[in-house]
């Protein structure tokens, strides 16, 4: 019988080995960075346009990287700043419509990666999964 501990790690080996099936295959075909997704993820999450600072804030990442990664999402044309109209010295970030499009894309390729995953198993096994899972990810 495995040790708690040992099922601990081979529970932490597969999880983890499922999420990058799952980021390798979303990013397959397309130039971004796990970095630029999460900006690209974040400020899609926020529904309105973020500042910099914001920006960084909510990654946990300091400014002055908030504003390499924005850099290259804006060359790419996926992101946009403006003047923020509230304060003359702040930036705001926005996802422009090829941003949305890319995550959509990226949305759509990770949900029929984890379709023919979890085709291997029975519709009762998937129900059982999914309620595991929400158990175990539920604060």
């Amino acid at each position: 019988m495995n040790a708690p501990d040992d099922t601990a790690e081979q529970i932490a080996a597969l999880l983890d080995g499922i999420v990058r099936r799952q980021r390798r295959v979303s990013k397959q075909d397309l130039d971004v960075t796990h970095g630029q997704l999460r900006v690209l993820r974040t400020l899609d999450h926020a529904d309105r346009a973020l500042r910099l600072s914001e920006l960084a804030n909510q990654l946990g990442i300091v400014p002055r990287s908030a504003t390499s990664v924005v850099d290259d999402l804006e060359a790419a044309g996926l992101v946009a700043r403006k003047p923020d109209p509230d304060d003359r010295r702040a930036t705001l970030v926005a996802l422009t419509p090829a941003g949305i499009k890319l995550l959509s894309t990226i949305r759509r390729q990770r949900r029929d990666a984890m379709v023919s995953l979890i085709e291997r198993l029975s519709p009762t096994d998937q129900t059982d999964l999914l309620r595991l899972l929400t158990r175990l990810s539920s604060d």
